[in-house]
């Protein structure tokens, strides 16, 4: 039988609204896909040819999610390993090896092994890391058009200077995560009584 080797990552553990969103791949040794990386070295452009080629030619793939309201119950280091363990065990098959980006792996049932800069490394790391950011990147295009004024479809809800300037004047929305740093500090401010 051959080795079933999955590679996972996750997109969005800095942004303070939206999902952290994680996927998990395995290629197939038969068809090669040519430009997989990191996500974050790719163009939009090329992330999204990259993410069809990849659902197409790998021999599986899922994509699973932890939302704002969990990343607050159990904190974004916690949520990306559930949201990559969520995204292993929704492959069809259990695979034989798991090979995760990052130094810390999430709870599961089968070997894994954890890997600094995995998704340059590893194609099916850096396959994961694509289809998780396209993934993320596309609905944070929908929360764009239910909540216009933060302007997620630009920043993808990063703190960006406007990102944070928009939260100064409408308040955090249902999305935004509420232990975040500048949301905690918006609330906190909001919550106390004037004097």
């Amino acid at each position: 039988m051959k080795q079933m080797i999955c590679g996972t990552d996750e997109a969005g553990r800095g942004p303070i609204a939206g999902p952290v969103v994680a996927a998990a791949v395995i290629l197939d040794p038969a068809q090669p896909i040519d430009g997989i990386t990191d996500s974050k070295k790719l163009s939009e452009k090329k992330r999204e040819a990259l993410s069809l080629e990849i659902k197409e030619k790998a021999l599986y793939w899922s994509i699973a999610q932890c939302d704002a309201d969990e990343i607050d119950q159990i904190n974004i280091l916690q949520a990306s390993l559930l949201a990559m363990k969520r995204a292993v065990e929704a492959l069809p098959v259990a695979p034989s090896k798991v090979l995760v980006d990052g130094n810390k792996l999430p709870n599961l049932n089968v070997p894994a092994e954890a890997i600094v800069g995995g998704d340059a490394l590893e194609a099916c790391i850096g396959a994961a890391s694509i289809l998780a950011k396209v993934e993320r990147d596309r609905q944070m295009f929908e929360w764009h058009a239910l909540y216009p004024d933060y302007d997620f479809a630009k920043h993808k809800a990063y703190p960006t200077k406007a990102h944070l300037e928009a939260l100064q004047v409408h308040g955090p929305c249902s999305i935004h995560r509420k232990s975040f740093g500048p949301v905690a500090r918006l609330l906190a401010a909001t919550s106390t009584p004037n004097e």
